[in-house]
C-alpha cells in the first residue's frame, strides 16, 4: 500500500529513500502525494539507462526527488506496467546498489506493489532486512494474507535473504478481526497495525491537505510505533513488539 510505505518514511528518523516498485507503474507517489506537480518520467526508467551505461549510482542520485518536510527522498517508479514489466533485469544489480547506500548512512524502504503481479519486484522483497506482508482485518484479505504469507516464509527460508523472517501489518484491526485472531491464523508475525483512516491516508496517498490535528493524531503515532517495531525487529527477531490495537507478537 503506497500510502503505507510514504506515511513510513515520512516518520523515518534519519535519511531514507522510497522506492516506488510498483508493477502497476503510472508513478503514483508523483500522481498521488505529488498530485503530479513535477515531471513525470525519469525514475526507475531512468535508473534502467544509468545501469545499463555504468553509472547506476548516479541516476539514482539524479533521480531521487525530496519529500518535503521529512528526510526522506522518492525514487520514482515505471511509468506504465509494460515499463515495469521491463525492468525485471534492474532488479539484482539495483538491491545491490541500495545494500551500498547503508555505508552512507541512509536506509529503504521499498514499496513492492501488489503482490503476483507480473513485473513484481521479487529480488528486493527477498532481498529485504526485513519484509512488511501489508493486510486488511476482512476474512478476504486474512484468506489472500495467508497463502502469501506461507509463501513468503517458505521462500526465505529457502533463499536465507535477509536478516529476519518476514512479519504482518494489518491496516484497520476490527474490520471486523482484530490482531489476536489475525495473529492466530498466519504463519509469520504480526508486527503492528495501523488504524482505519481514509482521511489521513489521503494525505500520503493523494496529497491531501492534513488536518490540523494530523501530525499528533493516531495515524501518525501508529505510524511511528510501526517504525519503532521494525528497528527492534531488526535488532532481534525475538523481541516482544506491541501493535497499535495492544496485541503483542513476536516471533512465530
Amino acid at each position: 500500500m503506497t500510502a503505507t510505505a510514504v506515511g513510513l518514511a515520512s516518520v523515518w528518523p534519519r535519511p531514507v529513500l522510497l522506492v516506488d516498485a510498483d508493477p502497476v507503474g503510472g508513478q503514483s507517489i508523483l500522481a498521488g502525494f505529488f498530485q503530479g506537480r513535477l515531471p513525470a518520467g525519469g525514475g526507475l526508467g531512468e535508473v534502467a539507462l544509468g545501469q545499463r551505461s555504468g553509472d547506476l549510482a548516479g541516476a539514482i542520485a539524479a533521480s531521487a526527488v525530496a519529500l518535503p518536510g521529512t528526510q526522506a527522498h522518492v525514487l520514482p517508479g515505471a511509468c506504465g506496467h509494460l515499463a515495469a514489466q521491463a525492468l525485471k533485469g534492474l532488479w539484482p544489480p539495483l538491491l545491490a546498489q541500495l545494500r551500498a547506500l547503508e555505508a552512507t548512512g541512509q536506509d529503504v524502504v521499498v514499496d513492492a506493489g501488489r503482490l503476483g503481479m507480473e513485473g513484481s519486484p521479487e529480488p528486493l522483497i527477498y532481498g529485504a532486512d526485513l519484509a512488511l506482508l501489508v493486510m486488511g482485518s476482512s476474512l478476504r484479505a486474512m484468506s489472500g494474507a495467508r497463502s502469501w504469507a506461507k509463501a513468503w516464509r517458505a521462500t526465505f527460508d529457502d533463499v536465507g535473504a535477509g536478516s529476519t523472517a518476514p512479519v504482518a501489518l494489518v491496516v484497520g484491526p476490527g474490520r471486523p478481526y482484530g490482531g489476536k485472531e489475525i495473529a492466530s491464523v498466519l504463519p509469520i508475525a504480526v508486527l503492528g497495525s495501523l488504524p482505519w483512516d481514509p482521511a489521513g491516508a489521503a494525505v500520503f496517498a493523494d496529497g491531501a491537505q492534513p488536518g490540523r490535528r494530523f501530525a499528533s493524531g493516531p495515524l501518525m503515532r501508529a505510524l511511528t510505533q510501526t517504525r519503532e517495531a521494525m528497528s527492534a525487529r531488526l535488532r532481534g527477531p525475538d523481541l516482544q513488539v506491541r501493535s497499535a490495537d495492544g496485541v503483542e507478537a513476536g516471533s512465530r
